[in-house]
This record gives structure tokens, sequence and C-alpha cells, in this order.
């Protein structure tokens, strides 16, 4: 039988034929690129040659060619097009990657010789060149090459461990956020739910094979419309308990002991590697560095931050108090009132707002930001064969016609996808050994229904996957494995979060806001309403981050000894921060995926991070122009373009001629003292 994962792909681009690829294809696949690797890593430790930079790191750069083809195709499924066969090959292969990928770096016939050059590294190495270095040399580190046998190999059974765990806890996720479902009949009970959020339920209860029913999930883009319009109290707490309760309830998806293990596994790793703790370990390779400094800053932001959610609490209960209740403010509540005092306070409606975002209008606003910018532009390509027909591709060009790479969106919510927002890339740009152009992927989910109309929280995301998918698009380095998005985790928000400023300034909203029946550009007074807005609420959207923020450092400042109990820490984490009651963490643990399935471990603080780097950085926009040629061009050169090729202070620096102030971001969040 032929394999097409182990062809040579005669596709347009070199794209994954995914039509050609089974389920069957993807284990030998992998076994073969795990042989292949392997060989390649022994013929660089049997060299009886010196080792060099060019026969020892770059020969390991280059290194795995196949796994690098094959991987991205299958993590790009599981994420957002899987099903329970490929859930199988996912849970059978994680293990087995992660013993490969210990077996290289762990490896300490291969460590001596990356040591040897790290001890004495040549003086002609470029900027670049020491990165690469220094990576892999930290990694090897990382994976315990430097250990003894039996604490190494500790170490990779740990390893293995966590991968089975970390696949589990998302699967999870998954299957219980597409076991709950709200199934309403009563047209009474749609009662404050507006026109296009109604007319999304019936398309998700179609899809789910209700006739004449409305279905209501647990997915951001169903309940945030339901818990802000619904005026059914008893069915916002209904929605509201099952959000906050996924993977915790008494079922086989039930995450709380498998939230418990990861962490406890990871303070063993950690232990072996001589940290102290999981946050330890992992902040020694952001920028960030420490616990106590990413403390100091949530800390920094905590204080003002309570001042204003207390301001909102009193608000919203006076909402209550003048419709003529008496209850006491919940958190199911909470988006409720607050819509109601945002249409009271700025005369605001969001859905008077959703007209002018046509999800392709958006999307071209975001293109077009991006041609204004750098000079860029995005062509579709017809009937090109993705893995779901929900899926646009499009050719990315210079403004001389080169290429760039392609890009690639798939918006729309559906029961085979995880939950949120997420770039990635099925193939990462390099000119080592050769130019090779990137594919990169922005997933979301939208609400599929005809039009598909955006609120301003959508539009974000849509802008800020995107500023995502410009990092991985116009990088420009040497090796794959520094490529686009490939830097510390608390700073690669920062191309990402930067964009989300362009969606709102005015000039951008009068090009792509326009009403989608009538084409009229969005009026003046909508957009002053929008952003007269933009610090309202923040007290509540800054409290329910900052606290998953301290969630995330509870459970990864757990050491050895500690006995770890996810009921506990989260009980300790709201006490010790004094959470109020009304506001819950934007993720409790059972189904915080970021940090134990997703990579941000130890990181969620990640985003305020890069907020104040951002926020910063915008400032040199808004002083020159905010399509000011020479201020584009030094951001894409010193920041989109390096990756992980140098320091990421030294980028900012290049690109600010500072370190950053944190002052934008208050003012930013209304968190500044009047």
């Amino acid at each position: 039988m032929i394999n097409p994962l182990l062809q040579t792909w005669q596709t347009p681009h070199k794209f994954p034929p995914f039509q050609q690829i089974k389920p069957e294809h993807y284990v030998p696949a992998f076994e073969e690129g795990f042989k292949e690797q392997q060989s390649e890593v022994t013929a660089i430790v049997e060299n009886p040659a010196q080792a060099n930079f060019e026969n020892c790191i770059e020969a390991l750069e280059r290194s795995g060619a196949l796994l690098k083809k094959v991987a991205p195709v299958l993590g790009i499924l599981t994420n957002a097009h899987t099903n329970d066969e490929l859930k199988q090959i996912q849970s059978t292969l994680s293990p087995l990657v992660a013993a490969h990928n210990s077996a290289i770096y762990a490896n300490q016939a291969l460590f001596t010789k990356v040591k040897s050059i790290m001890d004495n590294p040549p003086h002609n190495l470029s900027k670049e060149q020491q990165q690469l270095l220094g990576q892999f040399y930290k990694r090897m580190l990382r994976s315990g090459a430097s250990l003894n046998s039996t604490e190494a190999n500790l170490v990779s059974e740990l390893d293995k461990k966590l991968a089975s765990l970390q696949t589990q806890f998302g699967h999870n996720v998954l299957s219980d956020t597409n076991s709950f479902e709200l199934v309403i009949e009563d047209i009474a009970d749609l009662d404050g739910l507006p026109e296009s959020v109604v007319s999304a339920a019936k398309d998700e209860a179609t899809n789910r094979g209700y006739s004449e029913k409305y279905v209501f999930s647990i997915s951001r883009s169903s309940i945030t419309p339901f818990l802000s319009f619904s005026t059914q109290r008893e069915l916002r707490e209904k929605m509201w308990n099952a959000y906050t309760h996924c993977a915790n309830n008494d079922n086989d998806a039930n995450n709380k002991n498998v939230a418990v293990e990861i962490a406890t596994l990871r303070a063993q790793r950690a232990a072996l590697l001589g940290y102290k703790t999981h946050a330890e370990f992992t902040l020694d390779e952001q920028m960030a560095a420490t616990s106590d400094n990413v403390r100091s800053l949530l800390d920094q932001l905590w204080a003002p931050t309570q001042v204003q959610v207390h301001k909102e609490i009193e608000s919203l209960q006076l909402s209550i108090q003048n419709e003529g209740s008496n209850f006491k403010l919940k958190p199911w509540d909470w988006w409720y009132y607050t819509e109601k005092v945002r249409q009271e306070k700025y005369d605001l409606d969001l859905e008077e707002i959703k007209p002018y975002f046509e999800l392709a209008r958006v999307r071209q606003g975001a293109f077009d930001v991006a041609t204004q910018l750098y000079g860029i532009t995005f062509t579709k390509i017809d009937n090109f064969p993705n893995y779901h027909p929900d899926v646009d591709t499009f050719e990315v060009n210079e403004a001389d016609g080169s290429l760039i790479g392609l890009f690639c969106t798939d918006y729309f919510l559906r029961s085979s996808k995880k939950a949120g927002a997420w770039m990635n890339a099925l193939r990462v740009q390099q000119t080592f050994d050769g130019e090779q152009y990137p594919i990169i992927l922005n997933t979301c989910n939208f609400p599929k229904a005809s039009p598909c109309l955006l609120g301003p929280d959508e539009v974000r995301t849509l802008f800020h996957e995107f500023g995502h998918g410009l990092h991985g698009l116009l990088s420009r380095v040497s090796y794959g494995s520094l490529s686009g998005t490939a830097v510390k985790r608390d700073f690669v928000e920062l191309p990402s979060q930067i964009m989300e400023h362009w969606a709102i300034e005015p000039t951008v909203l009068k090009q792509y806001a326009r009403h989608h029946k009538t084409n009229k550009a969005i009026p003046t007074e909508l957009i002053n309403k929008i952003l007269a807005t933009q610090t309202f609420n923040q007290g509540f959207a800054t409290t329910e981050y900052l606290a998953a923020s301290y969630l995330d450092l509870k459970w990864h400042d757990q050491t050895v000894d500690d006995q770890i109990s996810a009921s506990e820490i989260e009980s300790k984490t709201t006490k010790d921060i004094n959470l109020v009651p009304e506001i819950a963490p934007r993720y409790r643990s059972s189904y915080f995926q970021h940090i134990f399935s997703g990579g941000y471990s130890a990181g969620y603080y990640a985003y305020i991070w890069a907020e104040v780097l951002e926020t910063d950085a915008y400032e040199e926009f808004k002083k020159n122009g905010i399509f000011d040629k020479k201020t584009a061009q030094s951001f894409r050169s010193n920041i989109l373009e390096k990756g992980g090729s140098e320091k990421p202070m030294t980028l900012y620096k290049n690109f600010v001629g500072r370190e950053p102030n944190i002052e934008p971001l208050m003012k930013s969040r209304g968190l500044l003292a009047e």
C-alpha cells in the first residue's frame, strides 16, 4: 500500500494531499520518521571528526525532515477536524514522540559534542547561529542529558507519561464540551436573544439533527451571547454552571485527577533537572525569568483592578435594583447586566454593531492593514484541496510579486474542532539547505451562519490570530527551529496583540466595517461609541484573566514534596487574592487547556506580559502615524522577520530604542488613578 505521507507531494505548493491521507497512514509514517532521524543522530554521534557547528549543530538542525513534514499534518487535524480514530492515533503517538525526542536530546554522547562547541564556540558565528547553538544546548540540559543514566531515564519516562496525560486532558475537554447542549423548544425561552444569535442556534440544532429547535453549547461563541442577552436567569445559570464545570462532572471526562497527575509529574521532572518547581523550570527559559517577576507584574495590576471591579459590581447591582429585582449579583448575571449598563451608559447595542462586521469583510480588513503596513497582498486560490470545505487558502506575495507563502483560514465552529482560536504552521520558513516558504493557518470558532456577523471580541480575535499569522509568514531566518513564532512564550503574543489596535482604528474601521446589506461604512457615531467603551468592563476582564494567571502559578509552584489537590489549589488561589465571588477565573483547572495541554504551563501570564510590550510598541505607530512606512518596516525587520534568532528584549529595544513602559497598558485598561 502506498503511503502518501512517505511520498514526495506532487501537489500545488507541495501541500499535504489530505484527500489521499488515511488514518492508517500516520503510525507507519511516524515510525519511519523516528527511524530516519535516529539514524541521522547516530551518524552525528559516531562521526570521528572533531565536533563543530557544521557537522554537529547544523546536522542536528537538518535531521528529522520526515517528522517535520508529517507531524504538522496530524497536528492540524487533531486540533481542527478530529474524530475518534484520530484521537486514538494521537494517544498512541504522543508518548512515542516524547520517547523519540528524549532519546535524542537526552543522548549523553551527543550532549558531549554539543557541550564542547558551547564551551568553545567559533568566533565567526552569527547571532542566529549563537541562538541555535544555545537553544540545542539548553534543550539537552532540560531533557536530562547532563544527568546520570538512571536519572535521565526517569526524565524520559516522565516525558512519555506527561505526553499521554496532556493528550488525554485535551480529549476530555473536547468530549465534555461536545456532550453538553441546551436544547430549547419553547420560543419564550429565547426571550432577549438577538435575531443573529437565535439564527445561529437554529443552525446548530440542524447540524446536530434537531428539527424546529434551538441549541446552545458552552463554546465561547455560543455561551457569551446567551449570557449577555438571555432574560431567562435560570437558563443563564444552567449555561454558566455547565461551562465552569466542563470536564469536572461525574463521568469519564473528568480532568481533576488528570490535572493533579500532570502537575505532580512536572514537579518530579523539575526536581530531577535541578529546579525547585515546574514554574522555576519553565520560567528559566522565558523573558520573565522567575515566578517573583511574574507575580510582581500581576500584583502591580491586581490592586488597581480590584478598585475598578468593585465599582463595576456596584453599577451592576444598581442595574438589578433599578429593574425592580432584589437578588444579589451572581456570576451568571454579570454579562447580562453589563450589556444593560453598556446600552444605558453609552447607548451602544452590540447587535447594532454586528451588521457592520461580516466575517469576509473583517478578514479583508485585516489583509488590507497588512498591505498598507508591509506592501504584501493576499490572493485567494479557488478550489484548493484542503482538509475541510470551510478552509480558504490564499497566496501571499510581496509588492514585487514574489511569493511569501500560503495563508489558510478555518473560521467556523464545529464539533470536530477544539475550542478557542490559534495559529499554526504546516511548514515553517527557512533558508538553510534551500529556500522554504511557510504555510500558515489561522483557526477560530465563529458560528456558521449566513451571513456570519461578528461581535467586537470576535473581530479582535480574528485580528489577533492574523498577527500570529504575519509572524509566521514574514519570518526571514536561516534555521526553521528559530522561525516565526519559535520565540519565548512571553514574547510570542506581541505581534498578535499589537494587531488588535488596528481593528478599532477609526480610519481602518471606515475601510472594512460596512453594513452587510447596504454596503454603507460604519457611521462615525458608532465608531465613537465603540472607542468610548474600550475601558468599559475592564475590571471584570482583567480580574478573570489575572485570576487564571495566579491559578496557573499556584499549580506549578508546587514542589515535589507538596500534596496537590485540585480543589485546594483553586480555593487557596481564590483566598490568597481575595477574588470577588461574582467572578470566576477565566479558566478553571479542569478545562484550563492552555496550561495542561497547550504549552502555557506557568506561562499564562504571557498575554499580559506581552501586552506591556505591545501597548508600549503601538505608541511608536501612534506617534509616527499608524501606517507610517518607516515604523512599519522597522517593526517588520526587527520583530516579525527575526523569529527567535536574537534575544527578545534585544529585538524589542532595536524597535523602540528602550525597555518597555507599563503606563500604556495601565491606560489602555483604564487602571490609572484618576
